[in-house]
């Protein structure tokens, strides 16, 4: 075949080099849930570009977007609104086609707009450095999780309960392949949970999050302090970055490092990405930190010029040195980021956060009214967690039909705990208007 240049002879004379039977014997590691039985029969093997077109469009159409109808959507990925100039600076060339900044007498402009971004993140967070970003919320959190082994030289990493499953999910991965345990306390939205109990002598980090997957918020001061006596260190999590310019940030309560996600500032919703992974941590465990981090110095000349300070990728360094195997960092999403707050400013963040947390006030006080619905939270910043007097996956599947995206299904994300089958989470934001709340409302009343 044109792309497929090996011969059969290639291929078992590669097989036997690496010491496998058969091509089937490289994805033993892929569970045989995963893997299709034969070949994908969505499309018909030949069809025109128009065809194509259209079929595409049309499994494209069975998809309804937060924007087409009144959303309450949140559990990590959040809609707000996106100020038409962002898109517009994302478009210049010089942003849009640049690439990793390895010459820096050529790359001033993407240097400096990644030095911006760190400075942000840090100043938002209340840490003293911040690298120039990571893939995702998920994936920063478990960079921390093995930032913290190295740095703690222990193996076991304690995760809350209120920690989003997904993050949970994608370090207990890590754990499988890499040297050190999990211990995870099981989601609790009915009571608090009590996870300094469990910090010993063999813990390596304590995994949290503010506000938690259930929508609630904590002061971590004393639990940094616990962590701090048993040699742990503390990682805040943290999902809507909005929250921020309203709550007291991490740092402030003594957390070692942050792993946060970015998306809801300059980055749309989407269909699950593009997603902006944020991470920050004490200047004390710099030289720990994952990814890329820009520095700010001056040439021969005196004149201010700016740098890659630290690349923690073994390409770039020796293998036993290295910290991480990320290869990039999301930099158009961070500029995007970047652009966004730089358009709030200090004042307009906190305007904004002090908006989303009106508008879930409001509809909290309207869903409390509802007969046989209780919020479970009593604090919260712009989501919360709503037992409902029946299945919650039922109500949100009836709901599309309205068109409405009533929130999300906990059972959803944990299938196997009958006890929360009844709760939902939503969330509102500044997007939300009082007749979509009032709608929602109305459809929980008459919901049987």
């Amino acid at each position: 075949m044109r792309y497929l240049p090996l011969t059969d002879a290639d291929r078992r004379l590669m097989l036997e080099r690496i010491g496998v039977n058969s091509l089937e014997d490289l994805f033993g590691d892929v569970p045989a849930a995963a893997r299709l039985a034969g070949p994908l029969r969505t499309l018909p093997d030949h069809q025109a570009e128009f065809e194509v077109e259209r079929a595409i469009e049309a499994f494209a159409a069975r998809n309804l977007p937060a924007s087409a109808c009144p959303s309450f959507l949140g559990a990590g990925a959040y809609r707000h609104h996106l100020p038409a100039s962002v898109d517009q600076l994302l478009l210049r060339g010089e942003f849009l086609t640049s690439y990793t900044p390895y010459q820096p007498e050529v790359s001033q402009g993407t240097l400096q707009t990644l030095f911006e971004f760190q400075t942000q993140v840090a100043l938002l967070t209340g840490m003293e450095v911040a690298n120039a970003s990571l893939y995702d919320g998920a994936t920063a959190c478990a960079e921390a999780v093995l930032m913290a082994g190295r740095i703690t030289h222990r193996g076991k990493a304690l995760i809350s309960g209120g920690l989003h499953p997904h993050y949970r999910e994608v370090i207990q991965t890590q754990a499988r392949c890499t040297d050190f345990s999990v211990a995870a306390l099981p989601p609790d939205p009915f009571h608090l949970e009590r996870i300094a109990e469990w910090v010993d002598g063999e813990t390596s980090c304590v995994v949290v999050q503010i506000p938690d997957f259930f929508g609630r918020l904590h002061d971590f001061t004393e639990l940094a302090s616990i962590c701090q006596a048993k040699g742990a260190l503390l990682i805040v999590a943290v999902t809507e970055i909005v929250a921020l310019g309203l709550i007291q940030p991490p740092g402030a309560m003594g957390a070692d490092i942050v792993a946060a996600e970015g998306q809801s500032l300059g980055n749309p919703l989407g269909f699950g990405g593009p997603h902006l992974g944020l991470f920050a941590c004490q200047e004390k465990y710099l030289r720990q930190m994952p990814g890329r981090l820009c520095g700010q110095t001056v040439d021969v000349e005196g004149r201010r010029g700016y740098v890659l300070t630290l690349s923690t990728r073994e390409q770039h360094i020796r293998r036993e040195k290295a910290t991480s195997n990320i290869c990039t960092n999301s930099g158009l999403c961070a500029l995007a980021f970047s652009i966004h707050l730089s358009l709030l400013g200090e004042e307009g963040l906190t305007r904004l956060a002090e908006l989303n947390h009106a508008q879930a006030v409001q509809f909290a006080e309207m869903i409390a009214q509802v007969p046989g619905c209780r919020v479970l939270n009593d604090s919260f910043f712009n989501e919360f967690t709503v037992s409902l007097p029946f299945p919650a996956a039922k109500f949100v599947d009836d709901m599309v039909k309205v068109p409405l995206l009533a929130g999300v299904p906990v059972s959803r994300l944990y299938p196997d705990r009958a006890e929360l089958e009844n709760l939902l989470l939503v969330a509102v934001t500044e997007l939300s208007q009082v007749r979509e709340m009032e709608s929602f409302v109305q459809l929980l009343r008459d919901y049987r």
